[in-house]
């Protein structure tokens, strides 16, 4: 039995990311059915409610107050639109970003520029997900120090290990639906939780009014704060390898296989239709969440710690965090702090744990290391990377020792990434889809604004760095 085991072939079934006529499906035609067949965004959220809320827009309220109330918004909203065309050139074709981005000129060798930028960049984001693991591990030593004294040395590192232990362990099966039932009961308790604080703290003693609301809509980015602000934004909301991975769990939910391959039939073109219904109904659902949970992020940062000089750093960083909850209900709500800290920074580690290996596996296979198309070798090539990142991830936390700056290191490259990936849509929807499914206008006329309102920034933050003033 075990050698039959060994032997078995991998059913072609188990192949999200091939599509075969045999496996179409007919799209839900009402709501109910369509709430029925979310998920991707659920893990999307996941990915993003956590190191950008938690650790930078919180940081950036303790440091910059109610002004830059403004860039949240805009960065939540701007962002999604994005999302949406590269989601959609992603189902009707079958095909990952990172493919779609090698064809975008001007090529490199075997790829296209930008997946080579995406590799630089994903150096620096390396260091961000090392900021999560400690922020995780920081969180665990808090809660239960196991060996020394809470925050310590010691206690830090045997937490790390074990992080990234039960990472490997969790991850090995390498299946979609694993990755989406470990992230959305986190996910949902924290985001519940820190709406609620947001939404009482008008009625305590760190309550903010309209004039607050009103200094934060003004438009401005203070002295002092622009590279936590450009971390905010390319963190925060959607980001750019936030729409990458999301074409892959797309594609792994079903969306593209029950859509099936493109064969030019009416059917067909009403399947699309209606799967793509369900891809934008996925992601209003996982926008309105991490528009909440930013705002409310900011917000308590603004309220709770602006006014008490209290700015998240280092590894003390948790700590200072926790009095959000703790100067708002009392001390004994450290400890559910901390729980729900663990809970969305840990669903966030196993978000990103889940999704970079795909994308370097992808890459590999672009490159012509590897055969993508061979699910044998995908999967093995996944599970590798799952057992080698989150270790390395583990190793760069404990040398930097410092989850706030690496956060932002891994952010800032993502708001550069995001100006490349704004191009990159623009390309593939011009080229590879169908004018039938560009017919909204609205849709059309959201994602030129979205596309200005990114180039926009990313001169804006350029002039910043370099010291010139736009006047």
């Amino acid at each position: 039995m075990a050698s039959e085991l060994v032997h078995e072939p991998v059913p072609e079934l188990d192949d999200a990311y091939k599509l075969r006529p045999e496996d179409v499906r007919e799209p839900p035609r009402t709501l109910a059915g369509r709430l029925r067949y979310l998920g991707p965004g659920l893990v999307l959220s996941a990915s993003v409610v956590g190191s950008g809320e938690l650790i930078v827009t919180t940081s950036l309220g303790a440091r910059a107050g109610f002004v830059l109330l403004w860039l949240v918004i805009f960065g939540a909203a701007v962002k999604v639109w994005i999302q949406l065309e590269l989601a959609r050139w992603a189902i009707l074709n079958g095909r990952t970003a990172l493919d779609g981005y090698s064809t975008v000129a001007p090529r490199i060798g075997r790829m296209g520029w930008i997946n080579w930028l995406w590799i630089a960049l994903d150096v620096a984001k390396s260091f961000q997900r090392g900021g999560v693991v400690g922020a995780t591990a920081a969180a665990c030593s808090l809660m239960l120090p196991l060996y020394g004294a809470a925050l310590g040395r010691p206690s830090l590192v045997l937490w790390t290990v074990i992080i990234a232990v039960v990472t490997v362990l969790l991850l090995q099966s390498s299946r979609y639906g694993m990755v989406e039932g470990v992230t959305t009961v986190s996910v949902a308790v924290f985001t519940l939780s820190t709406v609620s604080i947001a939404l009482i703290l008008p009625w305590t003693e760190f309550s903010y009014g309209p004039a607050d609301i009103g200094t934060g809509l003004s438009l401005t980015i203070p002295a002092g704060t622009i590279g936590l602000a450009l971390a905010m934004f390319g963190s925060t909301g959607v980001g750019a390898d936030d729409m990458t991975n999301y074409t892959y769990w797309c594609l792994e939910k079903g969306y593209a296989r029950w859509t099936g391959p493109d064969d030019g039939s009416e059917e067909r073109a009403r399947r699309a239709e209606g799967w793509l219904r369900v891809m934008r109904l996925d992601v209003l659902m996982s926008w309105l969440i991490c528009t909440a949970c930013t705002l409310s992020f900011y917000l308590v940062g603004a309220s709770v710690l602006r006014p008490q000089n209290l700015v998240p750093e280092g590894n003390v960083m948790l700590s200072t965090l926790s009095r959000i909850y703790t100067d708002t209900l009392g001390t004994w709500a450290e400890y559910l702090f901390l729980i729900g800290a663990v809970a969305v920074l840990f669903s966030t580690h196993i978000a990103s744990a889940a999704a970079v290996p795909r994308l370097w596996t992808n890459t590999l296979g672009l490159l012509g290391v590897l055969d993508w198309n061979d699910v044998r070798v995908r999967r093995r090539t996944m599970r590798i990377l799952t057992f080698c990142l989150p270790t390395l991830w583990a190793v760069f936390y404990l040398f930097v020792q410092s989850p706030l700056v690496m956060v932002q290191i891994g952010a800032i490259g993502t708001g550069i990434f995001l100006l490349a990936v704004t191009a990159a849509v623009w390309k593939l929807r011009t080229t590879e889809v169908d004018a039938r499914y560009k017919a909204n206008r609205w849709m059309t006329l959201a994602l030129v604004l979205s596309s200005v309102g990114i180039g926009l920034l990313g001169v804006y933050t350029v002039l910043e760095v370099l010291g010139l003033s736009i006047g």
